[in-house]
């Protein structure tokens, strides 16, 4: 995929906060501390678009990014970091399944898993609810990099067991391992005709 143009439009904390346009979005879900910024950073070839922080939990509102002005990326805040006080983990919680649930615009969502760690608890939860929504998603394994290949095949295998025959892609932000299968799986859905770049 070529891009043209990547920009921040808003961060929504309610859903009347939300683009108005009717583009297709692709929502990136996982836990603080995850990735989710690096895949995103690295998808678009930026390095500082979607912010990085080695504080979890920095993300506290759902980003919207307008690529090539033709669809979004949409960040979407971290859960599971325990520092962040319980209300405002409830609150984020309803504010995301109301943005995965109801939202006509969102084609496709990406659950993102550790792949040193493999899916925790709470991203079982969040994929079987994913599951039980009938809400089309892929699962993409970050930091494969700091895996041996016997390493990263298992994780993967241990990911797939729990996907429902969703795919799974191992994806490294340093090595671009996964960067053009991530593109090939979104690619229907963005309704793009560019050719990968």
């Amino acid at each position: 995929m070529k891009i043209l143009s990547a920009e921040l439009v808003c961060s929504a904390a309610f859903p009347a906060q939300f683009p108005q346009e009717n583009l297709p979005e692709v929502a990136f879900i996982g836990r603080s501390n995850v990735g989710k910024s690096s895949l995103i950073n690295s998808l678009l070839r930026q390095r500082r678009l979607a912010h990085t922080s080695s504080t979890p939990g920095r993300t506290q509102q759902i980003n919207f990014f307008k690529i090539n002005g033709k669809f979004f990326f949409v960040d979407l805040p971290g859960y599971g970091y325990a520092k962040v006080p319980q209300v405002l983990q409830q609150s984020w919680k309803d504010l995301i399944e109301c943005y995965l649930k109801g939202r006509k615009q969102l084609a496709i969502r990406i659950l993102i898993v550790d792949s040193r760690i493999g899916p925790t608890e709470q991203d079982l939860y969040k994929l079987k609810w994913l599951q039980q929504n009938s809400l089309p998603f892929f699962v993409v394994s970050t930091k494969a990099d700091k895996l041996s290949r016997m390493e990263l095949q298992k994780s993967l295998q241990h990911a797939q067991r729990f996907s429902g025959g969703k795919p799974v892609v191992a994806f490294s932000a340093v090595k671009k391992l996964g960067h053009d299968t991530v593109w090939s799986l979104l690619h229907p859905h963005i309704k793009m005709t560019s050719s990968h770049s």
